[in-house]
Formats: structure tokens, C-alpha cells, sequence
């Protein structure tokens, strides 16, 4: 990915809901001026959601979801249902897609119901106006994907929906003044993707720029020498959660510590939370089950930090015979109650609205839920350093 590129955790996520036949696919391949979806009178064409990163004026970068019908019947069926419902998780904007020549019925209200439910701004767009002899009914959009009609109009109410971000909410952005500099420690193993750096480290390192600030990028290896060559002392040194006590122990106590992880956690809005279900690893029992989540899926490899590192130092931590499961990508169990801890990644690839969706699942479910990089500093006893970039968030600790 280009760091000139919009990563699609960014993007504004639009998810377009209906029942069979009612014309989604139509009218997002007319909103978006694209083939994105396959069309057909036959109803259920849409077996899964088709999602598309791409320019979407007047609201820029966005992610366009198209989902199968939500009255889907069967087995099959259902499951499609079940596929379509997890998007609303992660979705920003709802296009509830009707026929206008039809009344709202029991599917069309059941979805506007998850849409308040789940507190996601809609719009109801009212397909096929052509058809329709009697006036609109005033709760739907009039709009025709087969002829364009009122078309550009539904894309610039779209646009109304779009809740401005708080653009104070940087990564790095409470962190480092313009003008000062961050060492940024990036291990290079076989787990590092070939020829690029990890979203994460992408991110931060646009941040700082944005920053006005500076940022020196070294490996581990390379950390003490990359500090006895400074003419003055870095503002922060920001690491990857796995090399976090190795970096701890050869970094000055007088240079603020923090990972990666930890800032996306701070920049999604779940790291109070972290900080809070970190505790519950020191009582954990035999026999429990801890739920490791990553929010995107990749290949794992030896020395993985997930499915390796983190529950070998789980087990050596607490000394006891653990459960570890684990989930990745869009997967994340509906069901929480019989997890004694969630640890979840710094959710770099997800909303958001999705990452805050599966934190409240596991607060509802009274099950503490923590962050990779929070749990890997509160087990090397470096938790309370680790947090100094965040003064508001250290009384947790106390």
C-alpha cells in the first residue's frame, strides 16, 4: 500500500441492505458508475457481500458494500442473513434499497430497526420510481437505477448522512510536537511482509510527517547505536509490541516508550478498556479459554505474534494451562460469555465503528477485553511506562 493511499479501515463504509429482487446491485452499480455488482432477475443473485474501495465524489474515499437480500430463505439462506448482519457492524452509512412500488414490510422494518438499533445513519431509497403511478410516500428517496433518475441527488444525500471526523484525533497526534523526533523500532523477521512495512507503521509514519515532526525508522538490532549517534534525544521511541521488553530494557528510563499497537488502540477508541481488562490476565485460571482476534487475515508463520508469541507468554506468565482460540478478518464470535479474556490486535484493518461493535460485545458480556500491545507491556512490567504518552489514561492504573 502506497502511503499516499487511503487504508480502508478510513474510508467511509457504505452498506447497501434490502430484500431479493428489490434492485440493490442496480442501484449500486448506477450510484457508484460501475460494474461492481452482478445483476439479474433472479432473486438471491447476490450470495455475499461484494465490497469495493474506491472515489465516490462528493464524498471521496469510501468502501461500498453490496449484501444479499435479507429476506433470504433455507439454510443457504440464513446464512446469507447472518452475513449480511455482520456488515452492519462495520458500516458508517445504511442504504435501505426498496420498491417503491411495493409497501415497507416486515423485513424492510426489521432492518431500519437494526439501522437505530445499532445508531447507524440511513436513508431509505425508493428503487424503481419509474414504475410507480401514485406520488412517493414521503418516507423514501424516489431514485431509478435503470434510468439514472435522481440518481446524483441520492449520492449527494448520502453525503449529508457523513459525520465530520475530529481531526484532532491523530495517531501520533497527542504525542509528538512538530519539529521534535520518534524512533520508530521495526523488527525485520520472517513475519515482516516482504519489501514493505505493516499498516501500523505506515500510518504512524504519515502521522509524524503531518506532524511536522521527525521520525528515524531502525530495527531492533540497531536501537542502542541508532541512540549514541543522536545529537540530541528522541521525544518517544515507538516500537512493535513483540520486541517491547527488549527495547524497554535498552532504552534510557528518560525517553518516553510506547508500541504501535498501543496508539491504535488510543486511535480507535478502545484503549481505556485495554488498559482495564489487561488486569484480568493475572487471574486467569486452569482450564480458561482466552480469545486471541485479529482483525485481518494473513498467513501465519513461525514465531507468529498471535497464534505464538502471545500465548506462550500468556502461559508463562500466569503459570497455567490455558485454552487459546483463535479468530481473524471479519470472523468474531457473537457469543462471548464462555471466554475468560479477549486480547484483540491494534485493528489497523478495521473500522472504527467495528472495533468499538466487538469491544462493547465483550463489556456487555462482562468479559474483559484488552489490546496485543497492552497485554504484552503489562506482562513485561512495563505497562505504567508504556502509558506516560497518555497521562489521562495512567490513573487507570492506579
Amino acid at each position: 500500500m502506497s502511503l499516499n493511499s487511503t487504508p480502508s479501515s478510513e474510508r467511509v463504509h457504505i452498506g447497501f441492505f434490502g430484500r431479493r429482487n428489490a434492485g440493490k446491485s442496480s442501484l449500486v452499480n448506477a450510484v457508484t458508475n460501475q460494474e461492481l455488482a452482478v445483476v439479474s432477475d433472479t432473486p438471491g443473485t447476490t450470495t455475499d457481500p461484494v465490497t469495493k474501495a474506491m472515489e465516490l465524489l462528493p464524498l471521496g474515499p469510501v468502501v461500498i458494500i453490496d449484501t444479499p437480500g435479507f429476506d433470504d430463505e433455507g439454510a443457504l439462506g440464513e446464512l446469507r442473513v447472518k452475513k449480511t448482519s455482520q456488515v452492519l457492524n462495520r458500516v458508517d452509512i445504511a442504504v435501505l434499497v426498496t420498491d417503491i412500488t411495493k409497501p415497507l414490510g416486515e423485513c424492510e422494518r426489521q432492518l431500519i430497526g437494526l439501522f437505530e438499533q445499532k445508531k447507524i445513519p440511513h436513508i431509505i431509497a425508493g428503487n424503481k420510481c419509474d414504475l410507480a403511478d401514485a406520488a412517493p410516500d414521503g418516507e423514501r428517496f424516489p431514485v431509478s437505477a435503470m434510468h439514472n433518475t435522481n440518481v446524483h441527488a441520492l449520492r449527494e444525500k448520502i453525503a449529508t448522512l457523513v459525520e465530520a471526523k475530529d481531526q484532532t484525533l491523530k495517531i501520533v497526534g497527542d504525542v509528538i510536537k512538530p519539529g521534535e523526533l520518534a524512533v520508530l523500532v521495526v523488527p525485520i523477521d520472517k513475519a515482516a511482509p516482504k519489501g514493505r512495512l505493516i499498516l501500523p507503521q505506515q500510518m504512524v509514519i504519515r502521522d509524524i510527517l503531518e506532524a511536522g515532526a521527525c521520525a528515524a525508522v531502525v530495527r531492533e538490532t540497531e536501537l542502542v547505536q541508532t541512540l549514541e549517534g543522536l545529537v540530541s534525544k528522541p521525544s518517544v521511541v515507538i516500537t512493535d509490541s513483540q520486541v517491547f521488553g527488549f527495547v524497554s530494557k535498552n532504552l534510557p528510563e528518560d525517553i518516553r516508550l510506547t508500541s504501535f499497537s498501543i496508539l491504535m488502540a488510543k486511535y480507535k477508541g478502545f484503549l481505556e478498556t485495554s488498559v482495564k481488562g489487561a488486569a484480568a490476565i493475572k487471574n486467569l485460571k486452569d482450564g480458561d479459554t482466552v480469545l486471541i482476534s485479529e482483525g485481518c487475515t494473513h498467513h501465519r508463520q513461525c514465531g507468529d505474534i498471535g497464534s505464538v508469541k502471545l500465548p506462550a507468554l500468556l502461559k508463562k506468565t500466569t503459570g497455567k494451562e490455558l485454552n487459546i482460540e483463535l479468530s481473524s478478518g471479519r470472523e468474531f464470535p457473537e457469543e462471548l460469555d464462555r471466554y475468560a479474556l479477549v486480547i484483540h490486535c491494534g485493528a489497523c484493518m478495521l473500522t472504527e465503528r467495528e472495533m468499538l461493535y466487538r469491544m462493547r460485545t465483550a463489556v456487555d458480556s462482562g468479559v474483559p477485553f484488552t489490546n496485543y500491545g497492552v497485554a504484552l507491556a503489562y506482562m513485561n512490567g512495563i505497562l505504567r511506562r508504556s502509558l506516560e504518552v497518555f497521562p489521562e489514561v495512567l490513573g487507570l492504573l492506579d
